[in-house]
């Protein structure tokens, strides 16, 4: 595992910020980190990056436990905190030569590391400017720059696209899709779109407590291995062929001529569907998969 977090617990006063939560990332993964606010998500990753001590439990990082080993985590861990501290009176290129140097990076790698990033991260056109010069998105940029220079195999991101354009949002999206192919990534979000668009996994936590576990797919299903499918045709047809298609579990009338056709996940049924429709003269309207949002999940997981 990359990063394994056990029965984590974090203690203020008689406030439990985090509350035994447990679960482990894989390398390549991105993993979704859910919560409202308040629920222990910037604590849990400022644990893991060693910016705060458990109360109780472990955080696992390449190997390397977060209180025994600290340093070799911050080798293996890249950050971007949700108010990305940058030296503001320094040019990009300048400051990601000094997080370089403060990493220990040799002159000549420390060199190519850099002129790398800005490629990675899109700031070759910026580079010359001070970093107070800068939109909020390329700060962004400039913010994942320096937490990828040391070439870390963990990445951490608490809110990377908070305050950003619709435009911004789509790059760092992008990018961070293209990091995750060879590194570990966990990132926290409000923005459900972001999760179904990047991530493998999802973890929510509410309270300090963990509430959800599971890839994308599983939690829209709501757990079952099941999925609905909603079929509509231009008039009333016969429900029992439609539940006699292979994969399917039952067919039911959802209103007017829309059919509910709920089948096994593995199964994909629209190529029988239209097989039928076309064998009995049934002009076929919409077809399309139903499934929860996860806006509305999270509301259910949370709303408590």
């Amino acid at each position: 595992m990359s990063v394994e977090v056990k029965n984590l617990t974090k203690i203020f006063g008689t406030q439990h910020a985090v509350d035994d939560i447990s679960f482990a990332v894989q390398q390549g993964q991105i993993l979704g980190f859910l919560g409202p606010n308040g629920a222990g998500k910037s604590t849990t990753m400022k644990i893991a990056t060693c910016y705060l001590p458990p109360s109780a439990g472990t955080v696992v990082v390449n190997g390397f436990d977060v209180v025994q080993h600290p340093i070799e985590v911050r080798r293996n861990v890249g950050y971007l905190p949700e108010h990305n501290p940058l030296y503001l009176d320094m040019y990009v290129h300048e400051y990601l030569a000094f997080v370089a140097a403060v990493y220990g990076l040799k002159s000549k790698h420390a060199k190519a590391r850099v002129q790398e990033m800005v490629e990675l991260c899109g700031l070759t056109l910026e580079q010359g400017k001070k970093i107070g010069a800068l939109s909020k998105g390329y700060r962004q940029r400039v913010g994942l720059a320096q937490a990828l220079v040391h070439d870390p195999q963990v990445l951490i991101l608490d809110e990377p696209t908070t305050g950003l354009d619709p435009n911004q949002i789509v790059d760092i999206r992008a990018l961070i899709k293209q990091i995750g192919q060879n590194k570990t990534v966990i990132f926290s979000t409000h923005i459900m779109q972001e999760v179904t668009a990047i991530c493998d996994r999802v973890v929510i936590i509410n309270r300090g407590k963990l509430v959800a576990d599971s890839d994308v797919a599983s939690l829209q299903a709501g757990g079952k291995n099941e999925k609905v499918t909603l079929v509509e045709f231009e008039q009333p047809i016969e429900i029992g062929l439609l539940a006699q298609i292979p994969g399917v579990l039952r067919a039911e009338q959802a209103q007017g001529n829309t059919y509910r056709v709920t089948s096994s996940r593995e199964a994909d049924v629209r190529s029988n569907v239209f097989r039928i429709a076309a064998e009995h003269n049934w002009p076929l309207v919409g077809l399309r998969q139903e499934e929860n949002s996860l806006e509305k999940i999270f509301q259910q997981l949370t709303k408590n």
